[in-house]
Parts: structure tokens; sequence; C-alpha cells
């Protein structure tokens, strides 16, 4: 009885799909914001001083610490904030690790939509093992390629329209809201899931 009343307790307690995607794509946009803000004012100064591996690395770390700290409270239970964040930041890396290897082995049109179904592929694996709901894996994956590669390429697109550090920034609103809403949506219905299934 004990564990049933845990299991229901533990999924009434998962936020709601709405408050999911609108915390996650609220607080990714300003994460995305923050990243895409280095790198429209100091991409060049970064790729001199960090090199083309630093400057992906310190995004990379920026994108995990400001990620982990708006998405954390969409997590059930606070008390596995620290733990969160260490999913969050093997999901991210493996999502980063994905993407990048991609698009510097192919590069072009072709390395941005491989890179984007690997990054996905990888962050919906670590996330769907980390909240114990591996079956769902492929399922929470192609919600993080539809919302990762909507907002990249949109952004891109409205980057490559305006340009300039305008353009840039626009490019990170876009790719922050959307990516946000996905891993939003991702929260929920691991956990939901995972509850049904505890």
């Amino acid at each position: 009885m004990d564990n049933a009343g845990n299991r229901s307790a533990d999924f009434a307690a998962v936020p709601s799909l709405g408050r999911s995607l609108l915390t996650g794509s609220l607080g990714f946009c300003f994460v995305s914001l923050c990243v895409f803000v280095t790198v429209a004012f100091a991409e060049r100064w970064m790729y001199k001083h960090l090199g083309l591996f630093g400057a992906y690395l310190a995004w990379t770390v920026l994108f995990i610490l400001l990620g982990g700290g708006v998405l954390a409270p969409l997590v059930v239970r606070r008390w596995q904030t620290p733990r969160f964040y260490l999913l969050f930041a093997a999901a991210f890396f493996a999502y980063a690790a994905g993407w990048v290897g991609a698009y510097f082995v192919l590069r072009g049109v072709a390395g941005e939509w491989i890179g984007s179904l690997a990054g996905s592929l990888l962050m919906g694996l670590v996330l769907a093992a980390g909240f114990g709901v591996a079956r769902s894996a492929l399922n929470l994956s192609a919600m993080l390629f539809v919302a990762n590669s909507l907002g990249y390429f949109l952004g891109s697109a409205v980057n490559d329209s305006i340009g300039g550090k305008a353009g840039m920034l626009l490019w990170g609103l876009m790719y922050g809201l959307c990516l946000g809403a996905g891993l939003g949506a991702v929260l929920h219905f691991a956990q939901a899931r995972g509850a049904r299934k505890g």
C-alpha cells in the first residue's frame, strides 16, 4: 500500500504538461539568450583564446549550468535536484557531442540535420534511462528532435535573413523557446510514465 501511495503521490505531483511547456520554453529561452549573447558579442574572442573545441565546451557548460537550474523546478522531488543536475549534464553533453560530432564530419545542411537527429537521440536515451523509462526513449527522442530542429532551423533562417548581432540573438531566442518546450514535455512524460510504472 505504501508503494502504491507513493506512486500516486508522485504522479499527482508531476507538473502539468502546460506548466512544463511554459517553464521549459521561457526558462530555456533565457538560458539560450545568455549563451547566444556570448556568440554574438564574443565569438571571435573565444575562438582566439579558447580555440574551437574550448569555445564549444564553454557554451556546452553554460547550457548545462543554467539549463539545469531553470528545469530543476519541473522535477517532482526537489531533494533530487543535485541528481537531476548530473542527469541533465550527462544528457546535454551527449546531445552536444552527437550534434557537434556529426556536424564537423558531414558539414553543411546534412551535418546540421544529422547532428540534430544524433544529438536528440542521445539526449533522449540518457533522460529515459535516468528516469527509468527506457522503453520510452524513442518517443522522448522524437519530441526532442522535432523541438530542437524547429528552433534551430527557424532561428537559422531568421539569422540568415536579418544577420548581425540581432539575427544571432533572435536565433538564440527561437532555439531556446522550442528546445525548452521539448525538454519540458520530455520531463513531464518521463516522470508521469515513471510514476505509473514505479
